[in-house]
């Protein structure tokens, strides 16, 4: 009795039982919070080295007297608001911020109210509606330096095709669309609607797909008018689309320089002189690099409060 006792024990002795350990949860949480860092970590160090340093290399820069010896010998010193006040007191200043903002605005509502007629137009069933909406992009996909010098030759006063055309039908052919600083600036304005109808179109075309049919029959249903069906169920249940295309086409609008360089270079008199401009003049034509630095912060500001605009009414919008 005893043997056979000793022998069925005998195999408890030889494995003994092992407990098992719990994890963790500190250790857990603290592994995990390294492996969404690691995710984040990249797009930090890109924001740093390519948003952050310039951005802050900026604003310094526009407190010191900051030359082209400043690459040889590395002396930039500080010299307060000296800069500042010799761009705000510079009346060209004056002028370029007002250009800016007719320009900014000339072109928003250009672009946004014929984007907006293109968007509803293309709602609509028709042959080849699909091949037109592909050509309207085009302008969009086009280079801006490339567009610029497009729409140089065609304004040219003596050898266009604009006024060529005008001519023919006794309309005026000698139009200094480019050349009187009375015309410069309405034809800058004309030429970046034509390049930002299609960007307006095919944002605004995407916001009327989502807008339910059934309200459109039940407002036609209930005898309502085309211009009563837009003002009561397209603009409310287009409006969080309208502020993004609106935000982004000032944001894209109020800094515009290529363009603006392509088509008059800031001329003639200073006319198209815009605030982008007169930091590429200040900086890489005078070399005052200081006072570029200036008009480029002024511009970094300008985005910044639209952008807080922006935020606050996405964030009413959800709410």
């Amino acid at each position: 009795m005893s043997t056979t006792t000793a022998s069925a024990t005998a195999p408890a002795a030889d494995h003994p039982t092992t407990t098992v350990k719990k994890p963790d949860p500190a250790r857990a949480r603290r592994r995990r919070r390294l492996s969404q860092w690691g995710f984040i970590a990249p797009a930090v160090l890109f924001m740093v080295l390519f948003f952050g340093y310039p951005l802050v290399r900026n604003v310094l820069m526009s407190f010191q007297d900051y030359s082209p010896s400043t690459f040889f010998d590395g002396k930039a010193p500080f010299n307060g608001t000296d800069n500042w006040s010799k761009v705000f007191q510079d009346d060209l200043f004056g002028k370029a911020l007002w250009h800016t903002v007719v320009f900014t605005i000339g072109s928003l509502i250009g672009q946004f109210g014929i984007g907006l007629a293109l968007a509803v137009f293309f709602t609509k069933r028709f042959p080849l509606n699909g091949v037109l909406r592909s050509l309207i992009l085009l302008p969009w996909l086009v280079p801006m330096v490339v567009s610029g010098i497009v729409w140089r030759r065609i304004l040219d006063q003596d050898t266009g095709v604009l006024n060529s055309f005008l001519d023919t039908f006794g309309l005026g052919g000698a139009t200094p669309w480019l050349t009187s600083p009375g015309m410069a600036l309405f034809s800058v304005i004309l030429v970046n609607i034509w390049i930002g109808i299609p960007f307006n179109m095919v944002i605004l075309y995407g916001g009327l797909q989502e807008v339910p049919k059934e309200l459109y029959e039940a407002a036609s249903l209930d005898g309502a008018s085309a211009w009563r069906t837009f003002r009561s169920i397209t603009l409310p249940l287009l409006k969080p689309v309208i502020t993004v295309v609106l935000v982004l086409g000032f944001m894209s609008t109020v800094k515009i320089l290529d363009l603006i360089l392509a088509l008059t270079d800031g001329g003639p008199a200073d006319s198209t002189q815009t605030l982008g401009t007169l930091t590429y003049q200040n900086s890489f034509v005078q070399l005052d690099f200081g006072a570029g630095a200036v008009v480029g912060n002024v511009l970094i500001l300008i985005s910044a409060v639209f952008a807080v605009f922006y935020l606050r009414a996405n964030r009413s919008e959800g709410k």
